[in-house]
This record gives C-alpha cells, structure tokens and sequence, in this order.
C-alpha cells in the first residue's frame, strides 16, 4: 500500500491537468493492484512450497548412532555411494573402491570366517555381472547348510542394499544391534572404520526378533578409504 500511495502521489505531481491525472491515475492504480495480487500469490506459494519441502525432508531423517558426526561425513557418504553401486549393479564402479591390496570380503554372518568367506579382489568384483559360478560363501545359521549360491544369488539374499539405502538407523563405527553370533569385525580389521545400516525389526514373536544389519567396513590405502569388507548380520538362534 505504501508504494501504491507514493506512485500515485507521483502522478498528480507530473499531470497538470486534474482531468488528464483521473484518467491516467485510475488504471495505474487497477494494475498496481493486479501486480501486488501477482507477487502475493507467488510469495505464498513459495513459502508453502518451502514449508512441504522442509516437512518431507525431516520426515526421511535417519537416526544416525555416531561418537563424533563431524568427523565421519566422508565414510557415511561413501558407504552410501558403495550401496548404491551395489543397488545399481555398478560393478566397475564399486571395484574402483575396493582395497586394491586386499580385496573384499563378503561375509554372510557377523562373525568373519577368513577361511570360509568369499575373498575377492577388484578385477573379479568389476567381472562380477558376467560370473555366474556357484561359490560356497559360508554356512545357514542354525542349520550349518553350506551356502551355495551365484555372485548374483549371494548379493540379492545377503546383499540387499535397496533395502538397506533407507535403512532406519545408521552406526558409524558403532554397530547398532548383535545377535548371538561373535561380533569379530574389528578385530579382523583393527584399523578399519565402517557403517552399520540397520533395519530394526517389525514384529518381534517370542525370541525371534526379525532385524537386520548391513555392515560396510573401509580401511586407509595411500590416503583414501577402500572398502575391505561386507558384512551381513541379522538374528541368529
């Protein structure tokens, strides 16, 4: 309104006759107000657009189990980056960040059996779309049932990273849950930091507790952290 009032006080200063000012003065007026309507309308519909914006993003925030946030930005995203290959069957892409010493381990439980895990290395995680060999990866919990499956088998059963990208709870460098199996991670890997992508379980029936974890472990290698590890880890009897 201010500056309706300050344009209309220009125009009966600029016209000099009284009749010709009416006539200018009236549309003038009707347009400034159609303009204000205008530019109200855009505001509005901007600050709701930010208010629904902001509602969903917090309504997808995670609860994240962590010592210090700060300092492990860098690890979480790339444990998000490293699901995402998986979910997006980018094998060359994740064997770029695999340990190229090393290699990774994709172990079935939480308990790391060097002997038994499958151990591969980058060139065979870049080939693993085209493997279709039957690897033995572990053993079933409870049943001891070798665990006989394809690269492509084993990674949709153990693997499961579309579901694990939205996990509810996310532990970095602190594993949410355990179940009965020997958490051994990081004293295979001492040095390492990793991401627990946990998924909490929805109906809990007597003992049986239906959640699970997804492990991504990383250690240094000439200044960049390589994943050196996969590790899947759920309720066990």
């Amino acid at each position: 309104m201010v500056l309706l009032l300050k344009i209309e006080n220009v125009v009966t200063i600029i016209c000099p006759i009284e009749r010709r000012c009416k006539s200018i003065k009236k549309p003038l007026i009707t347009i400034m107000f159609i303009l204000s309507g205008v530019i109200a309308g855009v505001l509005i519909t901007s600050a709701m657009y930010a208010i629904t914006g902001f509602s969903l993003f917090g309504s997808t925030q995670k609860k994240t189990v962590s010592a210090d946030d700060a300092a492990n930005v860098d690890i979480t995203v790339l444990a998000y980056t490293v699901l995402e290959y998986i979910k997006d069957e980018d094998y060359l892409a994740l064997s770029r960040v695999v340990h190229p010493e090393f290699g990774v381990v994709l172990s079935p439980c939480a308990t790391i059996n060097l002997t038994t895990a499958r151990h591969f290395s980058a060139e065979q995680i870049a080939a693993l779309d085209t493997d279709t060999s039957i690897y033995v990866w572990g053993v079933y919990n409870g049943s001891g049932v070798p665990i006989e499956l394809t690269p492509s088998e084993y990674l949709a059963e153990f693997v499961p990273a579309a579901a694990h990208v939205d996990a509810a709870i996310i532990g970095v460098n602190q594993i949410v849950r355990s179940g009965n199996a020997l958490e051994n991670m990081t004293d295979i890997f001492p040095n390492a930091k990793f991401v627990d992508f946990h998924i909490p379980g929805e109906e809990p029936v007597e003992e049986f507790d239906d959640w699970r974890s997804l492990r991504l472990c990383f250690e240094e290698h000439d200044g960049d952290l390589k994943l050196v590890a996969i590790v899947f880890s759920k309720w066990s009897v």
